[in-house]
C-alpha cells in the first residue's frame, strides 16, 4: 500500500513537470511566434536574394534593388549606324507591394504549430517570389513607329548623263525599313525580368532590312556620246571614255538630230537606196554596197529615220571634221569598222550640240 503511493506521488510530479515543460515551450512558441510576425520565414528568396528573417522595409529595399531597378533601366537600341536609347519607366510597372506579399505568405499560410516547429528546428519553408511586373505595349509601338521614321527611306538608283560631251553616272544608294513587328518583339522580349535580370546592360539591334536599288552603277554598259560642234564620236564603258572617232556631221541645212536615241540595226555591204531629196536627183537610185559606196561598207543605224553612222568613199575623206554630210555621221572606214565590231544593238547614242 506504501509503495503504490509513493508510485502515485512520482507521477504525479512528472505529469506536473511535463505540464509545466509543456506550457513553457508552449509560452515561449506564442512570445516568439509574436515576437516574428514581421519577419520574413528563413528559405524565402527573390531572383536569387535571400530574404530571410528580413522586415518589409528590409525585403521592399532589396526587391527594389534587385529587380525594380534593373527592369526600369534603359535599353540600349542600334541600328542603321545609330543608337538610341528606351527608357522603361513609362512602359514597365513592377508591383512590389504583390511580391512582399508573396513573401509573408508561407508563414501567414502555415499553421502555429508548424510555425513554432519551425522556429525550434530551424527549418526554412522555402518559398522563391514569382516577379510581378506589368508591360503597356502602346510605348514600346510608338518608339518603334519614330525610329521606323527615322531610318526608313526609299532606295536611290543610279543615274547616268551627259555632262560636257562626256558621261556622269551617280552612284546608287540602298534604302532601309525596319520590320517593326520583328522590332516589337524583340523590344518587348528585352523588358521581361529574363532579360533584364541577367545582365547590366541592355542592348538590342533594330531589324533593318536593306532596300536595294533597281538600277546601281554596273547597269550601265557601253554608250555613245556625239559632239556636233566638235564632230567627234566618242564610245564609253559606263562613265570610262573607251575609244574617241572623228566624224562629219550634217550640214545646217540638213542637220543631225540631237536627242538621246540607240542603235536600231547593224548592216555592213548594204546598197544604197537614193531617197530622192534635192542633194541626190543627179544620182542613180541604188548603188551597191562596198567601199565606193556612198555610205561605205558599214552603217550603223539609230532610231531615228534616215540617220545612220557609216563609212564613206576615199574621195570624201576630206570632209571629216566638217559639217557636211546630209544628217548622217560619216566616219572613215576603219573608224567605222572598229566602232561596228565594238557596239551592239540597243547600244544607247546621245547626240548634242
Amino acid at each position: 500500500m506504501k509503495a503504490r503511493s509513493i508510485a502515485s506521488r512520482i507521477l504525479l510530479v512528472f505529469l506536473a513537470t511535463l505540464m509545466f515543460a509543456l506550457s513553457g515551450t508552449l509560452a515561449w512558441g506564442v512570445v516568439n511566434d509574436y515576437q516574428a510576425r514581421g519577419l520574413i520565414t528563413q528559405g524565402v528568396s527573390v531572383a536569387g536574394h535571400d530574404l530571410s528573417g528580413m522586415t518589409e522595409a528590409q525585403a521592399r529595399r532589396v526587391i527594389e534593388d534587385s529587380v525594380t531597378n534593373p527592369m526600369l533601366s534603359p535599353v540600349t537600341i542600334t541600328g542603321d549606324n545609330r543608337t538610341w536609347t528606351f527608357t522603361p519607366l513609362s512602359t514597365v510597372n513592377v508591383d512590389v507591394d504583390a511580391m512582399i506579399k508573396q513573401a509573408y505568405a508561407p508563414r501567414r499560410s502555415a499553421t502555429f504549430v508548424t510555425r513554432v516547429q519551425h522556429e525550434l528546428t530551424d527549418e526554412p519553408l522555402p518559398a522563391e517570389i514569382s516577379i510581378v511586373y506589368s508591360v503597356d505595349p502602346a510605348p514600346i509601338t510608338a518608339w518603334i513607329a519614330q525610329a521606323a521614321a527615322q531610318v526608313n527611306r526609299q532606295p536611290v538608283n543610279a543615274t547616268r548623263k551627259v555632262v560636257n560631251h562626256g558621261l556622269r553616272i551617280t552612284k546608287s544608294v540602298p534604302g532601309a525599313k525596319v520590320n517593326q513587328r520583328v522590332a516589337f518583339n524583340l523590344l518587348s522580349s528585352a523588358l521581361l525580368p529574363d532579360s533584364a535580370l541577367a545582365t547590366s546592360s541592355r542592348v538590342v539591334t533594330l531589324p533593318v532590312a536593306v532596300l536595294k536599288p533597281k538600277v546601281v552603277e554596273s547597269s550601265f554598259g557601253q554608250a555613245i556620246v556625239v559632239a556636233l560642234v566638235q564632230c567627234k564620236i566618242r564610245l564609253f564603258q559606263g562613265a570610262k571614255l573607251v575609244k574617241t572617232y572623228d566624224c562629219a556631221p550634217g550640214q545646217p541645212e540638213w542637220p543631225t538630230p540631237t536627242g538621246d536615241f540607240k542603235i536600231a540595226y547593224k548592216v555592213a555591204d548594204a546598197p544604197w537606196i537614193n531617197p530622192h531629196d534635192a542633194w541626190s536627183a543627179s544620182m542613180p537610185d541604188i548603188i551597191p554596197g562596198g567601199p565606193d559606196n556612198p555610205m561605205g561598207d558599214r552603217k550603223i543605224a539609230i532610231n531615228f529615220p534616215g540617220v545612220f553612222f557609216h563609212g564613206i568613199p576615199p574621195g570624201e575623206f576630206g570632209s571629216i571634221g566638217t559639217h557636211a554630210s546630209h544628217g548622217c555621221m560619216r566616219m572613215f572606214p576603219a573608224a567605222v569598222h572598229d566602232l561596228y565590231a565594238r557596239v551592239k544593238v540597243g547600244t544607247p547614242v546621245f547626240i548634242r550640240e
